[in-house]
């Protein structure tokens, strides 16, 4: 049995790497995002060491080709009162999985520490999206590093909490 992966900005920097390389998402990719995952809902939402001040939550979304759920941690922000996700994969030329899933599929369940509730996931477009990607941006110049990357234009997605 292996030990799990540490929570590190290193290891989420390899992550950064594996996804946008060639191959795509690889066993980096899995075995961070398992610790994470782990880490996340044994402790309420909130994670330890270097990645205790990051702002994650779990996506679940349901597969647009096998219909399973899939769990994806994501970096999120909230702008103008808006909770945003960015399908970045670190500048790749594709747009991750969790991406499809949720345009065939855009009933979502979003995890923000220990709250847990079904939304709605809308891709932003045109002055809307522009202008909330230089938002993103503004706070974390990481996104901007990443669409220097590729030709794509990658998505700003808006969850919207649905009533219960």
């Amino acid at each position: 049995m292996t030990d799990r992966m540490e929570l590190t900005m290193g290891n989420l920097v390899k992550m950064s790497e594996e996804v946008r390389s060639e191959s795509g998402p690889a066993d980096t990719t899995k075995s961070f995002n398992e610790a994470l995952i782990a880490e996340f809902r044994a402790n309420g939402g909130k994670l330890s060491g270097e990645l205790a001040r990051s702002r994650f939550l779990l996506l679940s979304t349901k597969g647009a080709k096998s219909a399973k759920e899939r769990i994806s941690p994501l970096a999120y922000l909230s702008i103008d009162e808006r909770l945003l996700i960015i399908a970045s994969m670190g500048g790749a030329p594709s747009s991750p999985a969790w991406y499809h899933n949720l345009v065939a599929n855009p009933e979502v369940t979003v995890e923000i520490g220990a709250d847990t509730y079904q939304a709605r996931a809308a891709v932003t477009e045109g002055p809307d999206r522009d202008d909330l990607f230089a938002k993103v941006c503004a706070k974390i110049s990481t996104f901007a590093e990443y669409q220097s990357r590729t030709t794509r234009v990658i998505p700003v997605v808006e969850l919207i909490r649905l009533e219960a």
